[in-house]
């Protein structure tokens, strides 16, 4: 079953993604390098712990 997760910018720790992700095959977080509109940088992304 595929969850919504979100995603919070590493440096200013604001949530600015979201997408989904199958918890059951990919149990690990992911870390993606997306830009931050608030930090005006590409910079990695957290998925967030809900």
């Amino acid at each position: 079953m595929r969850e919504i997760i979100h995603f919070q910018c590493t440096e200013c720790q604001r949530i600015n993604y979201s997408g989904m992700k199958d918890k059951k095959k990919k149990p690990e977080r992911l870390e993606l390098k997306k830009y931050c509109p608030f930090c005006r940088k590409h910079l990695p992304h957290k998925e967030m712990k809900k």
